[in-house]
């Protein structure tokens, strides 16, 4: 964060200030207690069970709605305040914002374009969003860790509803701002997939005319867009401006292809596992394209990314060969589908059977049902071996599977919960399976994956 002292910090967000006025913040914002920042500002939200107020002491400063035993800059809501004040250091830093939503692919895409920036212009000089900070809160504090040395702040931008995303850019205004797609992801709380494209547009109506709009040119609802933005307009994907292609995966899944962009081709091999992440890839690469790299350039380092967000397709090898993917950071029924098609790739490479342990699903509102059926279908449709179903809530997927199913069709298990999906795994797959491991962060099935590397060959 650019260094501020507390009195600065108290005018520009239109607070009162209790304490020193001359103590400087340097340190990153927080809303953390458990892992204070050294110099750092600890932002006290009252939440549903949690008053960060109760666990301010021993914070070097504090943007608060109430005074606490440290020098508190008090305001009537700390979340607003949080957000002013990214503004006001956006403002003060050269960085260019480029900001990206999408139903899924956001944080693949994020993890691509921060890694290739780094490649091309140092990583001291990019700040990326980290987790899930992409909502009110994520979004200033990935901000206030721009520093006057930052050249690239790239940010994950979400929304639960039509306006959120069109704050988040008046909090981050972009420069270059990407749709990666309109899903189902949080269809039961936006009430179809025509308001999540009205949501989704906010970002490239917040751009200037001397901006640069990237667009999914093989998503109808994304494309569509142009219209909404006075910036000019990249396209990526099969059919888009920025394109990859002759796709290929190796024995882990991984993509290889030709990213194609104005005549010129260049080879990419990618390090993640799936073939979807061949498109976040390229529209990754249309973004930097968009800041002006050379494709060339944009190539090479795109084969050099590693992997930065934890539980998204990461692929372990046991030493007795059991392979564990390990997807369960999220879900909807288009990453369920995109997880899919990788373990029967790794599959078929390799000669090994499949093994799908899947759970619940969130947020879909009226189309739980339908949603976690179209999993089951899927799994039919693709050829996955078994099919563990997590829990009551996602048995639908085992309806699914039973809908489609032909007599050589997936094996179903049912399990109450990830204990028993656990010991089914543990007693049943070995050395010559591949399991991956996927629902919604609330199912916590992490465990899962994680417990099962951690048996004794």
């Amino acid at each position: 964060m650019i260094p501020m002292r507390l009195d600065e910090i108290a005018t520009v967000v239109g607070g009162e200030l209790h304490g020193d006025p001359t103590l400087t913040v340097s340190g990153r914002a927080y809303v953390d207690s458990r892992s204070p920042v050294a110099g750092g500002l600890f932002v006290a939200v009252v939440g549903e069970r949690v008053d960060g107020h109760d666990y301010a002491a021993g914070a070097h400063a504090v943007l608060g709605s109430r005074p606490t035993g440290a020098s508190t800059v008090v305001v009537q809501d700390p979340v607003a305040a949080l957000g002013r004040l990214a503004r006001h250091v956006v403002d003060r830093t050269p960085a260019t914002v480029l900001a990206l939503t999408g139903s899924v692919g956001k944080t693949g895409t994020k993890d691509y374009l921060s890694g290739v920036l780094g490649r091309l212009v140092g990583a001291d000089r990019v700040v990326a969003t980290e987790g899930n900070g992409n909502n009110e809160l994520g979004v200033p504090l990935t901000v206030l860790r721009a520093g006057a040395a930052t050249d690239y702040l790239v940010v994950e931008m979400g929304a639960r509803g039509v306006g959120h995303i069109a704050y988040l850019c008046a909090v981050a205004p972009p420069g270059i701002a990407a749709v990666l797609n309109v899903g189902t992801a949080h269809v039961g709380e936006f009430g179809g997939r025509e308001q999540i494209a009205l949501a989704k547009g906010e970002i490239v109506e917040a751009l200037p005319p001397d901006g640069a709009a990237v667009l999914n040119a093989d998503d109808p609802l994304v494309a569509a867009m142009a219209s909404r933005t006075r910036a000019p307009v990249v396209t990526f994907g099969l059919g888009g401006a920025v394109q990859y292609d002759a796709l290929e995966l190796d024995a882990l899944g991984r993509p290889g292809f030709a990213l194609v962009h104005d005549g010129e081709t260049y080879p990419v091999q990618l390090l993640q596992t799936g073939a979807h992440q061949a498109q976040n890839a390229t529209a990754a690469a249309a973004m930097a394209v968009a800041a002006g790299f050379p494709l060339a350039d944009v190539s090479a380092a795109l084969s050099e990314v590693a992997a930065s967000s934890r539980w998204r397709m990461e692929v372990h090898e046991r030493p007795d060969g059991m392979v564990v993917v390990n997807d369960a950071y999220n879900a909807n029924p288009d990453s369920m589908r995109a997880a899919l098609e990788a373990l029967v790739a790794i599959g078929r490479a390799r000669g090994r059977r499949t093994v799908a342990v899947l759970g619940l699903m969130l947020e879909l509102g009226t189309e739980h049902e339908a949603g976690h059926r179209s999993v089951g279908a899927d799994a039919v449709r693709l050829g996955v071996d078994v099919v563990v179903v997590v829990g009551e809530e996602a048995a639908p997927i085992a309806e699914g599977v039973a809908a489609g199913s032909p007599a050589s069709g997936p094996v179903v298990i049912r399990t109450e919960g990830r204990d028993e999906a656990l010991a089914w795994v543990r007693q049943n797959a070995g050395p010559e399976d591949v399991v991956l491991v996927k629902a919604s962060r609330g199912a916590a099935l992490e465990r899962v994956a994680e417990q099962l590397l951690g048996d004794p060959p």
